[in-house]
């Protein structure tokens, strides 16, 4: 009876959970199990492996193999075992020495000629197998994810033969080195001069920007809305090691490797508004990371946004405000980080042009009501800045412009967003309600503006909290130190209601 042990990990949300790929040979009639609370994509490594074996010239052993994933009350699912289970049987066979796998960790989906494929969640298992202090053995092709784990040691194999003259000493293999790769060809961010005209909106989008701040722009079809949103990733600073680190984690998950190139540019998601509220926050029988946890440290962008289900609209209200989404299930409870900036797209009416003073809306009051009620007032109390965008007039469309405007811009931002890191260690749009008094010290003007509009535009707490934010975040573009009178007011005039009420149609409207 031969018995081998080879490491390896699972998948639990971000989390690696360790599992021990345990292999017995016993005497009896030819079998080959595997239990531990195996999927079907699991159980199948069974024909996977068997032709691996035999592609590469490995014998398979005529007996009774029983193949335990433990622990056996974690779920395992993926082709991520294949490559400890062959390991495990040909060290339970006598053709490897099982104790060279005592500190190493493996990692890959086999095919039937015995390469090894790539598999999901890489990054979390090099992190978590760096901090045991074991190296890993992944395939070519997830080899540069794996080297991006603190400390890591990883060895790219592409065959498992590779694997076997390394364990076995015949080959060694050096440690991938963590390479981060700029291209040059890469498709340079948009700029803002691309967007003719709407300087009120670029003011808006300049102080989301600065403050991290939630924006929703109002507008007629083609008034520049998503142009706007797109050109937003351009004006951030880009992310820190740290930062970085996280959003790979969350692409290795959900099956995206991290891109070579801009490491460090902020993720832009833009999910259709068929989009389901799963695919949006998250969730399935294995729970997956969605659109927002995707969009983590970056900007989300939804576009028509009254078009997306009111449940799934909904379901963002609780990470606005932590950033971080649960999602409980029967037989698991994950936490995915969602720490993104929400920028949001949406026509007045229907038809796109109530308030329009040129165009005829062809919307019934009833049907403005249904549109706009599409999204709930404690959403809307979530989003700190609101701007109405016109339409552009011909001759400023016509017009040129010979420099970039985005270049200036992203140097105000970054100064504003470096000026608020040094004094409270977070952008301004993550400030605590505990620490929001001490902005309005020595700003008594400032502070009577304040209490004047909750009073006239019946704000909320949290729209009061929102609004002293972005008044702060204006302060930092303008070099101030406190917040003055003029720096409250333009945090209000973005904070306005600018939907059009329903019933106040274009001039030119006919009665119906």
């Amino acid at each position: 009876m031969g018995y081998a042990r080879v490491r390896c990990r699972g998948e639990r949300g971000l989390e690696a959970p360790p599992v021990s790929v345990e292999v017995q040979l016993a005497s009896g009639l030819p079998a080959f199990n595997i239990v531990g609370l195996a999927e079907t994509t699991v159980r199948e490594s069974r024909d996977r492996v068997r032709g691996a074996l035999a592609s590469l010239g490995y014998d398979f052993p005529v007996s009774r193999i029983v193949v335990n994933l433990a622990p056996a009350d974690l779920p395992k699912s993926g082709g991520r075992f294949d490559l400890a289970i062959a390991l495990a049987i040909l060290a339970a066979s006598g053709q490897l020495r099982s104790t060279v796998l005592d500190d190493t960790e493996c990692f890959g989906e086999l095919t039937l000629a015995g390469e090894v494929a790539p598999v999901a969640g890489v990054l979390p298992a090099a992190i978590a197998a760096a901090a045991a202090g074991r190296s890993v053995i992944v395939g070519a092709c997830d080899a540069h994810i794996a080297a991006l784990a603190p400390g890591a040691r990883a060895h790219a194999v592409a065959t498992l033969a590779d694997a076997v003259d390394h364990l076995s000493g015949k080959q060694s293999l050096a440690v991938v080195a963590s390479r981060r790769v700029v291209d040059d060809d890469a498709v340079p961010v948009p700029d803002l001069a691309d967007v003719r005209g709407q300087q009120g909106a670029k003011r808006a989008l300049e102080v989301a920007a600065a403050g991290e701040h939630n924006l929703l722009l109002i507008g007629p079809p083609g008034s520049g809305k998503s142009m706007l949103a797109a050109r937003l990733p351009g004006l951030v600073p880009e992310m820190t090691e740290a930062e970085v680190l996280e959003v790979a984690t969350i692409r290795s998950v959900t099956g995206h490797a991290p891109s070579k190139t801009r490491w460090h540019q902020r993720p832009f998601r833009a999910p259709h508004h068929s989009a389901s509220s799963a695919a949006l926050v998250g969730g399935g029988s294995r729970p997956r990371p969605g659109e927002i946890s995707r969009a983590h440290h970056g900007v989300l962008f939804l576009d028509e946004l009254p078009e997306f289900s009111r449940h799934a609209l909904e379901m963002l209200r609780e990470p606005l405000e932590t950033g971080r989404v649960h999602i409980a299930r029967a037989n698991a409870y994950v936490s995915f980080p969602a720490r993104f900036q929400l920028v949001a797209a949406m026509n007045p009416c229907p038809c796109g042009y109530l308030g329009d003073p040129d165009t005829l809306c062809r919307c019934s009051q009833d049907q403005v009501l249904r549109y706009q009620g599409r999204l709930s007032g404690p959403l809307l109390d979530r989003i700190d800045l609101s701007v109405s965008l016109g339409r552009v007039p011909f001759k400023t469309l016509r017009s040129q412009s010979s420099r970039p405007e985005s270049p200036p811009v992203a140097a105000r931002v970054r100064d504003a967003r470096g000026r608020a890191h040094h004094r409270q260690g977070c952008s301004n749009a993550r400030l605590s309600p505990a620490r929001l008094g001490a902005l309005l010290e020595g700003a008594d003007a400032a502070q009577a503006l304040l209490e004047r509009a909750a009073n006239n535009m019946h704000l909320s707490a949290r729209a009061c909290h929102r609004v002293l934010r972005v008044a702060r975040t204006v302060s930092d573009l303008a070099g101030r130190d406190y917040i003055a009178e003029v720096d409250m007011a333009e945090a209000l005039s973005l904070r306005a209601p600018t939907i059009a009420p329903a019933g106040h149609h274009s001039p030119n409207t006919q009665s119906r």
